[in-house]
């Protein structure tokens, strides 16, 4: 339930794209997920997901992974190929249902439309060192957004991470990340279309975008045992530079375009708390800012990218998990993403039928 009209949903300074943007208001089965997974061999793993979503009053069917990866490789390397998550920052690899909220944080929302997944080669190398020390370089295909277009085929997009980490003692244990992506010839990435005169006009913007993140989490478990109680905190600040051109779809003759400086960054922060066995509960705070400049204010205006605010929301949940395999969750947002503030209830179930691999820390 929301107090304003989720159809009318932007962030001011961003152009939204991917799964950004609000569930459906109501009752809705929301994002169902498909998985099937197996060893191929002694040599490959094989994983695929299929998304199901509804998207007014339409079934969308979408393969969100279809991966191999490698087995035993020596010396600490693991090559995976095909569609995947990527390794970009704390909670990208994370598959929707292991979220500890119902939507993805704001800067997840407005950098990567809600997560990045692209096609391409992640090489992962975990150092054989006392300290937990992960190194990962992706080259994707540039297809996904935030690239969202890539004509020339080939290496569109590219990311390298560095993910330290460990144990402070039987109760604690920590990690730190860093990561950046980049694409240096975007062409033709989409936004939210808006109505201009009765034509939708539709910004789509060429050039390059870079975009840098860190990450910390801190985990808590009495004596390393999380079935009665415990506490993890996270928290993650992503950068964001775009130089190029925008274009108004559908506008003019002749079409209206602008160029396009991009300054954008954007944090959060959560911590949540398993108070007793089976019931946690949380909260989460976001924050985005946007100093982006052109050469023609009313083309960035008419495309969302000018912002009179910095859109920021206030979260906070309470869930009873049964079990690994259900959960049931109440979470109220405080989003002053627009100018007037959306006060947002959520009632979530998520299920998962049948055994799936462990997630990440």
């Amino acid at each position: 339930d929301y107090s304003l009209d989720p159809e009318a949903y932007t962030i001011p300074g961003f152009q939204l794209g991917g799964e950004a943007g609000l569930s459906t208001e109501g009752f809705a089965i929301g994002h169902s997920e498909l998985t099937m997974s197996s060893n191929i061999d002694h040599h490959f793993y094989g994983e695929a997901t299929v998304a199901i979503a509804e998207h007014e009053g339409e079934t969308e069917v979408e393969m969100e992974e279809a991966f191999i990866q490698t087995l035993g490789l020596s010396n600490g390397f693991t090559i995976k190929f095909g569609r995947f998550l990527s390794a970009f920052g704390y909670l990208n690899v994370h598959h929707q249902h292991a979220w500890d909220f119902a939507d993805a944080p704001l800067v997840y929302s407005a950098f990567l439309g809600n997560y990045l997944a692209d096609d391409g080669i992640q090489i992962n190398y975990l150092a054989p060192t006392d300290l937990f020390m992960e190194f990962t370089v992706e080259l994707l295909s540039g297809n996904a957004f935030p690239a969202g277009g890539n004509e020339t085929g080939g290496i569109g997009a590219s990311m390298y991470s560095i993910n330290l980490g460990g144990d402070i003692n039987t109760s604690h244990a920590w990690q730190l990340g860093f990561s950046h992506w980049r694409a240096n010839d975007i062409v033709g990435r989409s936004g939210a279309a808006h109505d201009h005169g009765g034509t939708a006009e539709t910004p789509s913007f060429d050039g390059e975008s870079k975009i840098n993140a860190i990450d910390l989490v801190y985990k808590w478990a009495p004596e390393g045992n999380p079935n009665e109680t415990n506490f993890k905190f996270v928290v993650e600040y992503l950068d964001r530079n775009e130089n190029g051109q925008i274009t108004l779809l559908n506008s003019g003759p002749p079409e209206e375009t602008s160029t396009y400086i991009g300054d954008q960054s954007g944090w959060y922060t959560q911590a949540i708390y398993q108070f007793m066995p089976h019931w946690r509960t949380g909260i989460r705070f976001d924050k985005l800012t946007a100093d982006n400049e052109g050469s023609d204010l009313t083309v960035l205006n008419e495309a969302s990218l000018l912002a009179d605010h910095d859109p920021k929301r206030s979260s906070i949940m309470l869930e009873w998990i049964p079990s690994e395999y259900s959960r049931i969750r109440l979470q109220y947002n405080h989003d002053e993403t627009r100018t007037e503030t959306d006060k947002q209830i959520y009632v979530q179930y998520t299920m998962s039928l049948g055994a799936h691999g462990a997630h990440q820390f």
